[in-house]
């Protein structure tokens, strides 16, 4: 099936409040282009260098998503125009943010990664650390940066009945967070071969790309 087939299976899959972002690191500026023109306009790049370069050759009304590990001394090359920064878990990188967002005169969006799955190779905070950078005051004074919501990766694996209990346990804390009166419209889990599970499980926001374009390509 072409890129257009995958993207609209997939679309027809999710409700429509779900936002789909379509993962298109190491895929080529064509390949974008035949999903941009099936409608689709949210992208995720995990590499800053080459989501730069895409974003000075792409059309403006992409909405760029940062879904990589962001190193704080790369904040300012992206702050300009990057649509929403997925997986902030830590204050002096959210700090950096702010001060690149005031540079630029804009407020910039991001979602704070929380860490549910049982593994030691994925990043973020514990709902105990997330609980306290939320209360600090440090946080209260960061007015250039605004929180959308909660992202997290579910650990690499078959079980299913596993990945659900971790979605489950994200969907229960953000709805704590909610009572609280923490305003958080996007809650960001599942991937290609968990979104069907996620939004059952509360996701709002999905990252597919090996379903829309294919197997990546590392070599280029």
């Amino acid at each position: 099936m072409s890129i257009q087939e995958n993207l609209k299976k997939v679309q027809s899959q999710i409700p429509s409040h779900v936002c789909l972002v379509a993962v298109s690191k190491t895929k080529s500026n064509e390949e974008l282009m035949q999903a941009y023109q099936a409608g689709q306009r949210d992208f995720g790049e995990n590499y800053v260098q080459e989501l730069l370069t895409k974003n000075e050759q792409l059309p403006k009304d992409i909405r760029w998503h940062f879904i990589g590990h962001l190193q704080s001394n790369k904040v300012k090359q992206i702050a300009a125009f990057v649509y929403l920064i997925h997986g902030v878990e830590s204050l002096k990188l959210l700090q950096e943010i702010n001060k690149q967002a005031i540079k630029n005169n804009r407020i910039i969006s991001y979602l704070l990664q929380i860490y549910i799955a049982k593994e030691e190779t994925k990043f973020g905070l514990s709902f105990e650390e997330c609980d306290a950078l939320l209360a600090s005051s440090e946080f209260a004074e960061l007015k250039n940066v605004q929180l959308k919501g909660l992202m997290a990766m579910a650990s690499f694996t078959d079980n299913q009945s596993l990945i659900q209990s971790e979605f489950q346990s994200l969907k229960s804390y953000t709805d704590a967070l909610q009572n609280r009166g923490i305003q958080l419209p996007i809650l960001s889990f599942g991937m290609s071969g968990d979104y069907q599970l996620a939004v059952a499980c509360g996701s709002t926001l999905v990252r597919v790309g090996s379903l829309i374009f294919g197997e990546r390509n590392y070599s280029k």
